[in-house]
C-alpha cells in the first residue's frame, strides 16, 4: 500500500498578479495562509489554476520555493512540474525537490502527445530520476491524451508513482483503474463536481478549484464521507454543485480569479491568452457566490 501524500482537499492555488503582471507574492502568502487556516489539506503550486503554462522557468521555480517556505511544513506542498519535454520535466522536478516539496504533479505530455507506451516510458523515466512521490495528471480536455486503465496499472508498479489526479470526467475509467491498481495507486478527483463519486470508488480526496472560495466545505465533503457520514457528504456535494459548475463557466482559472476578485481578494487578472469573463458570465457567477453568502 502506498501512503497518500494527503487525504482530503488540496487547493490548486491560483497565482495572483500585480497590475504590472508580476507575481504578487504578499497576496499569494495571504491566500496560502487563508487556505491552511480554513481546513485545506495540501497546497498545489504551479498547476493549471496557477497559470503555469505562462510562467518562464525562473518564475516557475521561484514560485515553488516561495510556497514551500510559506507553508513551512503545515501541510504538504505539491508542485506542478510536468512537461511535454521529458528532460525538462526531470529538470524542473529536481529543482522542486531541492526546495522540499512533498509531491510532484505531472501532467501528461501535451501538443506533441504520445502513445500509451510513450506515457509509460515518459513517466517511468521521470520517476527513475526523482526521489519525491509523483501524482499523475490525466486531463485529456487540455492535453489530447488519456491515461488508460491498463497504463495506470503498469505505472502503479513504480514505487515513485504514488497517485493520479483524475480529470478525465470518465467515472467508468476511474472505476476500472481502481479495480486494476488497488492500493498501488491513490486516486484524487480533479473535478469538483465528482468529488463524492471518486471518493466512493476509493479516492483519497480532491485537487480542487472550489477550495479557493469554499475551503472548509470542500475539505468536509471528503472527510465526512471517509468518516462514514455519507449523507452529510452527499448534501455538501449537491449544495455546492452550482458553484462547482459556475467556476468552470469559462476556461479555468478565469472564473475562479474573477470570483476571488468579487470576494475582495484583489488577485489581478489572468495572463494572456486568457481574458476576462463576459458580463453575462460574471453576473451569473456573482449571483451564485451571493447564494452561498460569499459576496
Amino acid at each position: 500500500m502506498k501512503k497518500p501524500i494527503f487525504v482530503g482537499a488540496a487547493v490548486a492555488i491560483i497565482t495572483p498578479f500585480t497590475e504590472e503582471n508580476k507575481i504578487n507574492y504578499p497576496k499569494l502568502k495571504e491566500l496560502i495562509d487563508y487556505q491552511i487556516d480554513n481546513g485545506t489539506d495540501a497546497v498545489v503550486i504551479c498547476g493549471t489554476s496557477g497559470e503555469s503554462p505562462c510562467m518562464p522557468h525562473e518564475e516557475h521555480s521561484e514560485a515553488i520555493k516561495f510556497a514551500v517556505d510559506v507553508v513551512g511544513g503545515r501541510v504538504p506542498v505539491i508542485a506542478g512540474t510536468g512537461s511535454n519535454d521529458t528532460a525538462y520535466a526531470i529538470k524542473l522536478s529536481n529543482e522542486a525537490e531541492k526546495y522540499g516539496v512533498d509531491g510532484l504533479l505531472m501532467v501528461t505530455p501535451y501538443y506533441n502527445k504520445t502513445s500509451q507506451a510513450g506515457l509509460v516510458k515518459h513517466y517511468t523515466t521521470v520517476a527513475d530520476n526523482v526521489s519525491t512521490p509523483i501524482i499523475l495528471y490525466n486531463v485529456p480536455s487540455r492535453t489530447g491524451v488519456t491515461i488508460q486503465p491498463a497504463t495506470y496499472q503498469a505505472l502503479s508498479e513504480h514505487p515513485m508513482i504514488n497517485a493520479t489526479k483524475e480529470a478525465s470526467g470518465n467515472i467508468s475509467l476511474v472505476a476500472e483503474t481502481a479495480a486494476l491498481c488497488g492500493d498501488a495507486l491513490n486516486i484524487y478527483s480533479g473535478n469538483d463536481d465528482q468529488i463524492l463519486a471518486i471518493t466512493a470508488l476509493g479516492g483519497k480526496g480532491v485537487i480542487s478549484v472550489l477550495s479557493h472560495v469554499a475551503p472548509k466545505a470542500t475539505h468536509d465533503m471528503v472527510m465526512e464521507y471517509l468518516n462514514g457520514n455519507i449523507e452529510k457528504a452527499r448534501q455538501l456535494q449537491l449544495e455546492y454543485f452550482d458553484l462547482c459548475k459556475d467556476l468552470f463557466i469559462d476556461v479555468n482559472p478565469i472564473p475562479v480569479k474573477a470570483a476571488l476578485n468579487m470576494m475582495g481578494w484583489n488577485v489581478g487578472e489572468c495572463r494572456l491568452p486568457l481574458t476576462n469573463l463576459s458580463d453575462q458570465a460574471a453576473a451569473q457567477l456573482r449571483a451564485t457566490l451571493a447564494k452561498h453568502n460569499l459576496v
